[in-house]
C-alpha cells in the first residue's frame, strides 16, 4: 500500500517525487520495525484484506519539549475512504502515541489544492496547522 500511496501523491502533482522499489520498501520496513524505529497499524475488512495503515515514528525536538510522534504515511485504499477507517487508524495512531509519552504527534500534508481533503480531513480529527513547508535534499 506505501507504492499505492507514493504513485497517487506523484499522480496528483505531476511530479516523479519518490522512487519505490518493494523489495528495497519491504526490507526497508522490515528493519525499521525489528529495530522499533517505526510503528504501522493495519485497516482489514471482512474479508481480511488490508485496506488502510497508518505509520509512527518517534522523532525529537526542543520546540517540542522532547520525544514526539510523526506520521509518515497514512493510507486509505479509495474505495474504502469516507469510510471511517482514516478515523479509525488515526484513533489507534494518537492512543500509541499517549501511551508512549509523546505530547504531540505530527503529519504533514503538501499546501497544493490537490491535497485539501486529506487538509479537511486531520483538521477535522483535531491537527491544527503550524505553519512552514516541507522541505527536503536529496543525497
Amino acid at each position: 500500500m506505501a507504492g499505492e500511496l507514493l504513485n497517487e501523491i506523484m499522480r496528483a502533482i505531476g511530479v516523479q517525487a519518490f522512487n519505490f522499489d518493494f523489495h528495497d520498501t519491504a526490507t526497508r520496513l522490515k528493519d525499521f520495525i525489528l529495530r522499533e524505529k517505526y510503528f504501522v497499524f493495519v485497516a482489514f475488512n471482512e474479508d481480511a484484506k488490508a485496506v488502510g495503515f497508518v505509520s509512527l515514528s518517534e522523532s525529537y525536538a526542543l520546540y517540542a519539549e522532547g520525544s514526539f510522534g510523526t506520521i509518515p504515511e497514512l493510507y486509505v485504499r479509495p474505495e474504502y475512504r469516507s469510510k471511517k477507517v482514516g478515523f479509525r487508524l488515526l484513533e489507534q495512531a494518537k492512543f500509541f502515541s499517549k501511551s508512549h509519552g509523546w505530547k504531540r504527534v505530527e503529519v504533514t500534508t503538501p499546501p497544493l489544492p490537490q491535497f485539501d481533503k486529506t487538509l479537511a480531513f486531520y483538521e477535522r480529527e483535531g491537527f491544527a496547522i503550524t505553519g512552514g513547508c516541507k522541505l527536503k535534499i536529496s543525497f
